[in-house]
């Protein structure tokens, strides 16, 4: 069974979950703890010479699971060949070959580098005639019967709570079958298929009747961007409006996740609300700013009577009365609040979130893809130029796969047909632009994209960035475009974090010597880049450490694409007027591949300078709700302590 050297809560502390659970550290650890388990069950079964029977799933959160099995296989020995593994689902339609396809998502993470017999494992075919779906399906199922049944299923869980691909208002005895997909669904996969027109509308699944009968479930889920539907899952009624509630019923079902996934947990979320705890001036800010939100009152409107209805009798014990502790969370969350986000010159910052001095300061703000910096920051990043500090921006990626066909195909058919009009004889015109052209008017749904389309693609997003930092006001000197190596695969699979992305991370603060550094630590970013972006910068940054430059730099993490930070979690908070969010969004509509139709939507319909604004103002009304100025938008930072 799985060990957690980080969830050691008891039972009582569990009493608000219906499903058992595990938190782990991060999702590498809790992936290797989950090979180990299947490790051990397939020698087991090796010893008493029975096959081991795996339900596997597919997407994001078992990549690292079955990383870590390749590893066991070619580092421990670990041996595949009493192995048989049935895959939960299948788009369709779709051929084995495509670069979307489970088959090969399968083949390129797990089979290919294990040795496991190729007739053992199994995955729903997307190739059949309709009319053969139903006969197909009812045999998937009797094979896996046949064998006694499935030993472990593993899953993971989409945003509206599917397993496999059985979504909301799927039934507990559905069986194996062609199903609709939800548009939640669609969207969320529309980036791998380079646009919701282009994505499937039906897939196979394995029913929830076989996902039931399983010996046992492990459900993996990371990230802050599976919180709520983890909690819901866990904590929430069984309903078939999530299905996978349906687990609170299965005798040997475990959620395995990581500390973002379980954020939302009762036990983590609000741990006052459980059993009698030691309070950090970090757990009553949170608590007290839930309080006065949950109750809709500003802070210094608090009573002693809403803290006792509401499970903070032992706050107001050990720091009362309400008065006083409402005035202290009053004060810090007002002094977060700053229109110098380099620090205000000639001014006491003992309560500011940012340094009087140096009063111009070197400052370096990373961005993971071409338009985060304007963005997540962009009132922010333009507030720094006027205010005479020394801007640099480092383009860590080329953001090439989040331009669409049409645009490249559009860009490469105006050079061609420039050059074409006026005579002119360019050999880099005929080697790159019309190879694009002629690769991209008979481009597979199959195909990656060939190396001329990818320069042509990240020409276009170089073009866009470069625009939006002459709007703020910045020299080409101020301008770095990393290009990452981890990066440029051409696919939304990224290689791993490499040393050469280190190293040229490394260079960059090395060279800039800044005194703030300005990264991205929206972790919901679906497809990753800016966690392995954010990995970059942390570890340049301890590697920095020992410079002596490095003792006068300060790291401000930002958000705003994806997500937010929590109100409690904010530690500078940066206004704007109604001016400067119009100057922000005009900074946005520079990047003008990434409007009207973004590759890359995620479960977020809106367009990104409609987001920004949005959770800008959101952020701003949270203030006023709790009692402070009322501004226009606000951008929000936290900094982290290396």
């Amino acid at each position: 069974m799985l060990q957690s050297n980080i969830d050691k809560s008891t039972d009582f502390e569990k009493r608000f979950e219906s499903a058992g659970s595990i938190v782990f550290e991060n999702s590498d650890t809790a992936s290797k703890a989950v090979a180990k388990e299947i490790a051990d069950l397939i020698r087991v079964k090796q010893a008493q010479k029975q096959p081991c029977i795996l339900g596997l799933a597919t997407g994001s959160s078992p990549k690292g699971l079955y990383a870590e099995l390749v590893r066991l296989h070619k580092e421990e020995g670990l041996s595949f060949k009493n192995v048989i593994s049935f895959n939960l689902d299948e788009y369709y339609p779709m051929e084995p070959d495509s670069i979307n396809s489970y088959v090969r998502f399968m083949k390129e993470l797990l089979f290919n580098h294990v040795d496991i017999l190729p007739e053992n494992y199994h995955i729903p075919d997307g190739t059949l005639s309709n009319d053969d779906i139903a006969t197909y399906c009812s045999q998937y199922e009797e094979k896996i019967e046949a064998l006694g049944g499935i030993d472990l299923q593993i899953l993971g869980i989409g945003g509206n709570g599917h397993i496999g691909f059985n979504e909301s208002g799927s039934l507990q005895n559905s069986k194996t079958r062609l199903v609709a997909l939800d548009h939640i669904t669609r969207v969320a996969a529309s980036g791998d298929f380079s646009g919701l027109n282009n994505t499937p509308r039906t897939a196979i699944t394995l029913g929830v009747k076989k996902i039931m009968e399983a010996k046992r479930v492990i459900l993996m889920a990371w990230g802050e961007g599976k919180s709520n539907i983890a909690k819901q899952s866990i904590e929430g009624p069984v309903t078939n409006l999530v299905p996978a509630s349906f687990l609170q019923e299965h005798n040997n079902a475990t959620f395995v996740l990581d500390k973002e996934a379980a954020s939302k947990l009762t036990r983590i979320n609000t741990p006052w609300l459980v059993e009698k705890i030691t309070w950090t001036d970090k757990l009553i800010r949170k608590a007290v700013l839930g309080l006065a939100l949950h109750l809709k009152k500003p802070i210094l409107m608090l009573t002693d009577a809403d803290y006792i209805e509401n499970g903070m009798s032992d706050l107001l014990a050990d720091s009362g009365p309400a008065y006083d502790i409402n005035i202290k969370i009053f004060n810090k969350l007002q002094n977060t609040i700053t229109g110098w986000p380099g620090g205000k010159p000639n001014a006491d910052d003992s309560k500011r979130p940012e340094r009087a001095e140096p009063a111009k300061k070197r400052v370096l703000i990373f961005s993971p893809h071409p338009d985060d910096d304007i963005i997540s920051m962009g009132g922010t990043f333009k507030r720094l130029h006027e205010q005479g500090h020394e801007v640099h921006i480092g383009y860590q990626t080329s953001g090439n796969i989040a331009v669409a066909d049409d645009e490249a195909l559009r860009f490469a058919s105006f050079v061609c047909d420039y050059n074409d009009k006026f005579g002119i004889e360019s050999p880099e015109a005929e080697n790159i632009y019309k190879k694009a052209v002629a690769f991209l008017k008979n481009k597979k749904a199959s195909e990656i994209d060939i190396p001329e389309v990818r320069y042509i693609k990240g020409l276009i997003r170089k073009g866009e960035a470069e625009s939006t930092s002459y709007f703020i006001g910045l020299i080409d000197a101020q301008i770095h475009f990393m290009e990452l190596p981890f990066y440029e695969t051409g696919t939304i699979e990224k290689n791993p974090l490499g040393e050469e992305d280190i190293q040229i991370t490394m260079d960059l603060i090395e060279k800039i010597k800044p005194h703030q550094i300005f990264a991205a630590g929206d972790l919901a970013d679906p497809h990753g880049t800016h966690k392995v972006c954010l990995d970059a910068i942390f570890k340049a940054v301890k590697e920095l450490k020992p410079k002596k430059f490095m003792n006068d730099c300060w790291v401000w993490l930002y958000r705003g694409a994806w997500q937010e930070w929590g109100i409690d979690e904010i530690e500078m908070a940066i206004p704007m007027s109604p001016d400067q969010v119009l100057e922000k969004r005009k900074g946005i509509f520079k990047h003008q591949s990434q409007k009207d139709g973004v590759v890359f939507q995620g479960t977020d319909s809106r367009e990104f300078w409609q987001r920004a604004e949005d959770r800008n103002r959101e952020t701003a009304d949270l203030y006023h709700q709790l009692g402070l100025s009322h501004y226009a938008a606000m951008e929000a930072f936290v900094r982290w302590e290396f």
